[in-house]
């Protein structure tokens, strides 16, 4: 079932649009909390956003531009604002489309049902892991934090794809070690002690330089 997060502060269009989409047997979202957008799209991880230009807090270009950071997932703008200013605006902020309010909701469907069969007809979904506003891009090992990305070697994506997984949870250096050499990426425990560093000082270029904790004789954990 594809998921669908409509980003849209006026409460009674999104409703329309939730009864309508889950009539065709989608599953839709509904942000309710305008400051954390990007927390909420890493959650639920949507097969397409439904994004509104005129938002509390921050507008729709600014939360398009942080998807754009870490997702190539479709982007549909909706607004009032239709003149042509605002749909080159919306475009060049890396939406895919553009409806115009008042729209008919089967119009709306159908531009959503063409969006979903070009994009995943030919390829896989994007995956991020996100946790104290820190995303993961699983498929091209980019980490973004307020804005901010970094690039991570293989064995720094997977040491933090495993701690992300394992929010919580102390992961020892054997384990993290066993995991990488089953990825076909030779690793020992100085080659991992190098990787923890480096990947804490790309973090801390970002401003979450304190985010991967060392339990003293037992390894590693991102509570």
């Amino acid at each position: 079932m594809y998921r669908i997060l409509v980003v849209e502060d006026d409460e009674v269009i999104a409703g329309l649009m939730d009864k309508h989409l889950s009539k065709w047997d989608y599953d839709v979202r509904v942000v309710k909390n305008f400051k954390n957008v990007m927390e909420e799209f890493a959650e639920y991880n949507p097969h397409i956003v439904m994004m509104d230009v005129g938002l509390p807090f921050y507008n729709g270009y600014h939360w398009c531009t942080c998807i754009r950071n870490v997702s190539k997932v479709p982007v549909i703008f909706i607004s009032s604002m239709s003149d042509n200013m605002n749909i080159v605006m919306a475009m060049n902020m890396g939406g895919d489309d553009f409806i115009t309010k008042p729209f008919d909701l089967n119009v709306m469907t159908a531009k959503i049902q063409a969006m979903l069969r070009r994009t995943y007809s030919f390829s896989e979904k994007t995956n991020v892991i996100e946790h104290m506003g820190v995303i993961l891009n699983v498929n091209n090992q980019i980490v973004t934090y307020n804005d901010k990305n970094i690039e991570l070697t293989k064995n720094e994506f997977r040491i933090i794809q495993i701690l992300m997984e394992n929010i919580g949870k102390c992961i020892s250096r054997d384990n993290i070690i066993e995991a990488l050499w089953e990825n076909e990426t030779f690793i020992d425990d100085n080659t991992l002690t190098v990787n923890v560093t480096r990947l804490r000082k790309k973090l801390s270029e970002i401003g979450v330089g304190d985010y991967i904790k060392t339990r003293k004789g037992m390894g590693y954990i991102i509570e």
